[in-house]
């Protein structure tokens, strides 16, 4: 039996290791614009960036501003308790009367935003994590890591939480 195809073998093209990691890079930018050092053409791609071509989601950017974010006032947190502040995707908790606390409302499993705070945990709707409103920690799974936190301070009776 001979080894030979019928067809004519015709060489791909090599990837080089840039357009590899760049095409990364914009796989993982999902729906924000993201500058890559190194990555950029004469010729801009234009629309990439909306979140409804990056994973069809209709919700923003999962990156937060770099500032300080004013979520509302301070007693619209209870204590033992926290809000979710989902179009900005912030967790604010007051575990103990004037503590705050404030996490990233992304779920560290599949990415969903979570949807609130009860019996002392912030709870995902997705597939059931569960995390400590004092730290962010797991308290069940499937989440492999805490929610990130966040800085906090009470200004003029309003809560600026610093993504950090």
């Amino acid at each position: 039996m001979s080894e030979a195809s019928e067809s004519p073998t015709t060489a791909l093209p090599e990837t080089s290791r840039r357009t590899l990691l760049c095409g990364a890079s914009a796989v993982l930018a999902v729906g924000g614009a993201v500058a890559v050092s190194g990555c950029a053409s004469s010729s801009s791609t234009g629309g990439a960036g909306n979140s409804s071509e990056a994973g069809g989601s209709s919700t923003k950017s999962a990156s937060q501003p770099a500032g300080p974010v004013d979520v509302g006032p301070a007693s619209g947190v209870p204590v033992g308790g926290g809000t979710v502040y989902r179009e900005k995707k912030i967790v604010v908790t007051q575990p103990t009367a004037g503590q705050y606390k404030a996490f990233s409302a992304v779920c560290t499993h599949a990415g969903c935003v979570v949807d609130k705070v009860a019996d002392g945990q912030i709870q995902c709707p997705c597939h059931g994590s569960r995390f400590a409103i004092a730290d962010g920690a797991v308290q069940d799974g499937p989440a492999p890591r805490p929610l990130p936190e966040y800085k906090v301070a009470v200004q003029g009776g309003n809560l600026e939480v610093t993504p950090a």
